[in-house]
């Protein structure tokens, strides 16, 4: 009898009440982004380690400057800036979705999923207009000393977009250093040294290329396009399924699903989840776009 009631004093949980103190499928869903966060931060290694034992990399600011309706401008993060405020927005929009469950108010609660739902679609949309800006058409970076086309894949245009291949390198050569500039030229003009095309200005040295005869590298780093594609299209996926998740909840809770359980918690789970994606964007904005 003695030996029955120390084995009964000293058992800290005989079920009922979780020892963690939160309720399960809140449980479930931490140990689901704990190992999500696992997957993510392996990709994000290997495209570290990969990009740092690289001799030459892409320069983001190169990559990424385009902006929709503004041509050829250079705009340097300009429009990974925005697909950022959105993302953070929708996330801001989710709290409030979430306290507006907290206090069983349905119609907050139901506007301000619908803001988040709105915010992902969005992100999705910008992302799709980025893919199919560096996946056709001429996009000429320098990397290294030398130019390169990152991330085309196709031959032609499917989406029916004129490319001016010559006014492209020549937008990428306004922003060429001086001494990358003379191996270019240098390409073309073997009959001139290096101490020759170096005493020359940028304007001189831009003016003896033939543009159409300047050989261009077609695929730059195969590396970058593989990360960068795989990357940023797995937390994309990370995106679609989360409005999906979110139209769901949108839904339920306008039928008054959640009010006649008497409480919001399925709305916090999903906000779990969705915040979680806006966190590996920041991660992803910082390894890709930034460094």
């Amino acid at each position: 009898m003695a030996t029955t009631a120390v084995a009964i004093k000293n058992n800290w949980w005989s079920g009922g009440k979780s020892p963690f103190n939160v309720e399960y499928g809140k449980l479930m869903m931490w140990y689901f982004l704990i190992s999500d966060a696992f997957t993510f931060g392996a990709f994000l290694i290997s495209y570290g380690t990969i990009r740092f034992s690289q001799n030459y990399w892409p320069n983001p600011n190169a990559v990424y400057n385009a902006f929709p309706g503004t041509g050829h401008a250079n705009l340097p993060l300009a429009f990974v800036s925005l697909m950022t405020f959105i993302l953070i927005f929708s996330s801001v929009t989710m709290v409030l979705a979430v306290h507006a469950g907290h206090h069983n108010n349905k119609k907050d609660v139901v506007k301000w999923l619908a803001w988040t739902v709105i915010g992902g679609l969005a992100f999705l949309a910008c992302q799709a207009w980025e893919w199919t800006h560096l996946i056709t058409g001429y996009h000429v970076v320098l990397t290294g000393n030398h130019l390169d086309v990152v991330g085309t894949t196709v031959t032609g245009n499917p989406w029916g977009v004129h490319i001016d291949r010559a006014a492209t390198i020549a937008d990428a050569l306004k922003n060429t250093p001086h001494e990358a500039l003379v191996n270019v030229v240098h390409t073309q003009h073997h009959d001139m040294s290096h101490h020759q095309l170096a005493a020359m200005s940028d304007d001189q040295l831009r003016g003896m290329l033939n543009l159409a005869e300047l050989h261009v590298t077609e695929k730059g780093p195969v590396a970058f396009g593989g990360f960068f594609f795989g990357i940023t299209g797995f937390h994309g996926f990370h995106v679609f399924s989360g409005v999906i998740i979110n139209s769901i909840m949108l839904i339920m809770a306008q039928k008054d699903v959640f009010a006649k359980r008497g409480h919001y918690l399925m709305i916090e789970k999903a906000g779990l989840y969705w915040h979680f994606v806006d966190l590996v964007w920041v991660f992803v904005f910082l390894c890709f776009y930034l460094i």
